[in-house]
This record gives structure tokens, sequence and C-alpha cells, in this order.
């Protein structure tokens, strides 16, 4: 195996055939893994007839030619499907170990079709792969199904759901030995639907470099940089990614009660910092990470990995909540029942201000962390008013005539950054492809932190290139796959001259941008297919249209018209936001082009 093994593995649960079948290396040069391999295979397998949670829906998941290598962070995998939340092409990726195991077990890939008649489970050994039953397992938690299934880091890795996607909650996750998720779309209800539990690896074979000497030399280069960088070599692993918590609220960009205030007052209690001085017993890391940004924290009552940032205001400024360990224990919740701790977080803050505003009948208010749990619980179980929630935010405000009141972008919940204090930021939530998302071009470097250098984050012009760029970067780091932070000291140079020495295969620093912007492109394509426009290319009404009344943000909204505009045009798509046929030529995804409408 020198990056890639050149084999995917096949099984369809409805007749329980399992195949080997030969991975596409002309593919896997336009598109690499992860990610990219993702959409390339989603594209031929679901089309616009198929429903998310109908068995014809695929479960994709890839791992990328660095991946088991060694290199820092190689440890990340992805898993691609329609999603049913946003009706979307939808990847979503998680670090820990099963990815490298996975890898090891000598596939890039695996492809799930169809439906289990039962609940069943899938054990890929050294000795083969086998499709068994999981009776025993449903209805478990995320901690119980991989204690009952021998969960190891050593040797044996689990990937699960828990009862929110048994449940076929909208934005029930997949969880990665034990603690780490794939939470974004709804990924988890996808694999409920087919009656799938878990996946369990045990894989021993090695990613071998092409070029050992060169190989150990980039992973030196590597090394010595992501050390230099203050974020990776201090911020993050001292205070994890909740350090950001207070450098968001000063600048009036941090989203409080479901988006009507930019500033939290108690954002201190709930920052990075004070989780150290509090509530941390130690800092942890994925499989060859060096960077080590996770938090296994511990209140009065619980013990467990996180809270990251995003699920610290999810459950903080977004319900006006400051008690820190209350949302610890919140964010343990989720990871043992299977939830998107952005989606739960989010739509709470929705149904909170649905209650204050006598809409929905419920106790639930900004400030009532006494209802937290018992509320995350009952989403998961789709009991009494967690039932209205378990969808997400945008189908229970349109429940109750009131849609703009989620704060969504596609009917995917936005995370913790208020774009009217950060419009770049807005452009990317617009225009995602998964729907409102920070992880696709997360614009925090440039506007907030300088990195790679400061931009006025008010302005908008010139924010479209900007944007188009951390989004082509953001694909082919998702591709390969590694952690966006490592991307936040190595650049594509680093990346291509590693993937040339570990695979054999020339790779320059351009050909990876290309291999982003084909990605980018060929998810535009789907989703187009499947019937969105550029009006999806949008916001909630408060963000385009409430200036932020108070602090360092005042007065702004987003100002998405003219950056569109502009991105279009930087794209190379037309004024529709449809990918060109030169475009398409450029990117070799001619034939992937779509008849005109009529």
């Amino acid at each position: 195996m020198e990056g890639w093994t050149g084999k995917i593995l096949d099984i369809n649960l409805s007749s329980g055939e399992i195949q080997t079948v030969p991975l596409d290396m002309e593919m896997a040069r336009l598109f690499l893994g992860g990610r990219g391999l993702g959409i390339r295979l989603l594209w031929d397998l679901v089309g616009p007839e198929v429903e998310p949670l109908s068995p014809e829906n695929v479960l994709i998941f890839a791992t990328g030619p660095l991946t088991a290598s060694g290199a820092q962070t190689s440890n990340r995998f992805s898993v691609t499907t329609k999603s049913p939340l946003t009706g979307t092409a939808l990847d979503a990726n998680s670090g820990g170990w099963w990815g490298m195991r996975f890898k090891r077990t000598g596939f890039d890939a695996l492809i799930v079709r169809g439906k289990a008649a039962q609940p069943s489970l899938i054990e890929i050994t050294p000795d083969g792969v086998a499709i068994r039953d999981a009776n025993h397992l449903w209805g478990k938690t995320v901690l119980q199904t991989t204690a009952a299934l021998d969960q190891n880091n050593n040797k044996r890795n689990v990937l699960c759901i828990g009862p929110a996607g048994e449940n076929l909650s909208l934005m029930a996750a997949i969880m990665n030995d034990g603690h780490r998720s794939l939470a974004r779309g709804g990924v988890g209800a996808v694999m409920g639907s087919k009656n799938l539990k878990a996946i369990v690896t045990v894989g021993t074979e090695k990613n071998k470099a092409s070029d050992p000497d060169q190989f150990k030399f980039m992973l030196y280069e590597t090394g010595k940089i992501i050390k230099q960088s203050p974020l990776t070599s201090k911020a993050l692993p001292q205070f994890g990614t909740a350090v950001v918590m207070n450098v968001v609220n000063e600048i009036g960009a941090l989203p409080t009660r479901n988006f009507q205030q930019s500033q939290f007052e108690n954002a201190e209690a709930i920052s990075g910092e004070r989780m150290t001085q509090t509530i941390l017993v130690k800092k942890q890391a994925c499989w060859a990470c060096p960077i080590a940004c996770t938090r296994v924290t511990k209140t009065e009552n619980m013990e467990g990995e996180g809270p990251e940032y995003e699920s610290t205001w999810a459950f903080g400024a977004q319900c006006g909540i400051d008690d820190l360990e209350l949302i610890a224990e919140a964010n343990y919740l989720c990871n043992d029942l299977g939830l998107d701790t952005i989606s739960t977080g989010n739509t709470i803050g929705c149904a909170m201000e649905l209650t204050e505003r006598g809409l929905l009948d419920a106790d639930l208010r900004f400030g009532r962390a006494d209802l937290l749990h018992d509320t995350i619980r009952d989403m998961a179980y789709r009991r009494g008013v967690g039932a209205e929630l378990a969808d997400g935010s945008y189908r229970l405000a349109e429940k109750y005539g009131v849609p703009e009141l989620s704060m969504s972008a596609k009917k995917l919940e936005l995370p913790a950054y208020d774009p009217r204090g950060m419009q770049g930021q807005g452009l990317l939530y617009a225009t995602s492809n998964r729907g409102g998302c920070h992880m696709r071009g997360n614009m925090l470097g440039p506007e907030v932190l300088a990195l790679p250098r400061l931009v006025d984050r008010f302005a908008t012009q010139g924010k479209a290139g900007i944007v188009s760029v951390h989004q082509d970067t953001s694909a082919v780091v998702d591709s390969l796959v590694l952690c966006k932070f490592t991307n936040m000291a190595a650049t594509e140079e680093h990346f291509a001259r590693l993937l040339t020495s570990l695979s054999g295969r020339p790779f320059t620093a351009q050909d990876l941008s290309q291999v982003g912007e084909r990605v980018w492109n060929l998810e535009r394509l789907y989703n187009l297919r499947e019937g969105f426009t550029m009006a999806d290319d949008t916001l909630p009404d408060r963000l385009l249209n409430e200036p932020v009344a108070a602090g360092p943000s005042a007065g702004f909204t987003v100002k998405l018209a003219p950056m569109l505009k502009e991105y279009y045009e930087f794209r190379g798509w037309d004024e529709n936001g449809v990918p060109t046929p030169e475009k398409l030529e450029e990117l070799s995804l001619a034939e992937f082009a779509l008849a005109p409408a009529v």
C-alpha cells in the first residue's frame, strides 16, 4: 500500500452480498479520497429520485491517500450520503482511530447499500468481512455499544449510532471510537434507516511510503511548522478549540439567544480558559496528531471528551446558559445518544425563542438550564416536545409559521459565528454545499485571527475570492483526509510533497488546488441536479435585515447580494450560479454538465 490500496468494499445489506471492487485510479488521481472520492461515487449511485432515508441511499465511508501513513493528523476519514436534513450532498468527517484502522483493513472506501431485515453490524477483520446480528445492541447508547463490542484503540475500533440514529432524528450523528462524531446533516439517521448499528474494524496493513527518506523528511518539515505556529503549538493544546470564545465575543460575532444578539454577557464563564481552570482533566490527541486539542473533562456528575467550541456555544450563548459543567454534561449526553451538538443546541435555542413569542407550548426559555438535559434526551427518543425538535430548527419553525426564526442555511443549523460581524463568513454559510457550515472554508483565520493575514471583517469587496480559495483548500484537505488545524500551519505545498513521496505519483500544490476546486464544483452540480438553485444561496432574514443592536458589530447586517454576484463570477459560474461549460472542461468535469433548464 503506497497511498491507495486500490480496493473498495461494497456491501448490500438487503441481499447480504459482500464484494471487493477495484478503485478506479484515474478517479483517485482526480478526487484523491475522503470527501472527493465520496462525492464522485455518490454522483453515480444516488440520483434525484432517491429519498435520503430509503434503502436506495448509500453510505460511503472513505479514507484518503495519507490516512494511516503516519503523516500529522492522518487519522481522519469521511462519510458521504444524501442528507435527510437538507437534501444536499453531504459529507461529514472525523478523527480519532477508526479511520486509520479501517485503512489498515486494506480498503480505501466502504459502500453500504440497502437495508438489513433486522438490526445488524458489519465486522471487518484480517479473517474477512461479515454481517452479524445486532439485535442485542439495538436500544443501547453509544458508550454501551462500544463497550459491548470491545472498543480498543490499539486493536479494535467501533463506529456506531445511538438512540437518535435508531429513531431517525434528522440531526443524528455517527459516533467514532465512543466520543468522536461524524455529526452534521443526519448521517446517523441514514445509518439507522438501514438497520445498521455498528461497523467494527481490526486492521493491520501498513500504508508505506514509496520514497521513505523523502517522506520522513517531509514529516520533519511539517512537524517543525506545526510547532512554530502559536495556534497549533500553544493555544489549541493548552485551551482547546474553545480558546476562541472570548475572542469571537469581544469582536461582537458570538451568536446569542438564537442570534438575537452578537455578544454573550457571560462568555468568560464558558471559555476555554475557564474550562482549563475548572473541569479539565487532561488533553488528548487523535492518532498521529501532535496538536492534541481534545479536552477530557470531568464535572461533579460525569466525565467525558469535550466540549469543543461549537458545542460550548450551542448549549451556552445560543441558549443563554452560562453553567459550564451543565454544558459539558449536555455535550457528553449528545455523544452518548448520538446527536449533532451544533444542530441540537441551535434547535433548542430556536425553540426557546418560539416559546418566548408564545408560539410553542413549552417551558423552554432562554437561560432554562434545568431543562437542557431532559430536552436532549427527549430529542434522541422523540418524546414530548423533543419529538418536535428532533428534525431540526427549520422544520420546527416552519411548523409554527415562522421559518425565518430557524438560524440555518439550506436547513442546516448555523454554527458559532454571527456573520453580521464577519461578512466573509456570511458568504461562506450561504454558498456552502452542505448548508450552514464553518468547516467548508472557515473565515475565522483571515477575518479574526490574522491567518495568514488580517482582512477587514466588515468589508465585502474581495471576499468572494478569499472565500472560494478557502473552500477549495478545505475540500482538498478533506479529500487527503487531514485535520483542518494542520492546514492552519502547513500549506498545500507540504501536502503535495507528502503525497508525492508517499505514493510515488507526482503531485504539485497546483494539482491539489485543482482537486479542491473540482470537488467543490461537483458538489455544486449534484445539488443543482437535486433541484437547488441560486435562491438557496441565502441566509436567515434576521442576518440579512436585522442590524446588530449593540456592541462592536452594531448596525451591521450581512451584505450578501454583492458578495454573491462577485462569488459566481470568481467561480466561473453563470449569473444563476451554474458552472459554465468552460469551467467544467478546465476541471475535467465536462461529462457532468447538466442539461439546460426548460
